[in-house]
């Protein structure tokens, strides 16, 4: 966990829910599950900085913005819980095609084997 200054708060990083994945791009081939996953999901070495009145940001991104998290309350441990939003984020495209390239090859690998 990340070392914590005054005004900030622990902050862990979550796959989609449906509001963040629904209609979200998904290449044929491909598990609609897939798209819920975030390159960042699991980290919580963060923090973020509150304002004025106690609010945390609604989103945090990554990769010059390519990556997108939206705010989804806190968890029982007290951290700020975000969850990556595929529709916000400008790189989930290629990050999709990149998972199909993936499960296409395992595809033609299993195919050779038979």
């Amino acid at each position: 966990m990340a070392s914590l200054l005054r005004g900030e708060a622990p902050v862990i990083l979550q796959p989609a829910g449906t509001s963040q994945y629904s209609g979200a791009y998904c290449p044929t081939g491909v598990p609609f599950k897939e798209v819920r996953r975030g390159p960042f999901d699991g980290k919580a070495d963060i923090a973020v900085r509150l304002g004025i009145n106690g609010e945390v940001p609604k989103l945090l991104t990554f990769g010059g913005g390519s990556v997108v998290y939206e705010h989804d309350g806190r968890d029982n441990r007290g951290r700020v819980v975000y969850r990556y939003a595929p529709k916000l984020s400008s790189g989930h495209r290629g990050l999709m095609d990149g998972v199909a390239e993936v499960y296409a090859e395992h595809a033609l690998k299993k195919g050779e084997q038979r």
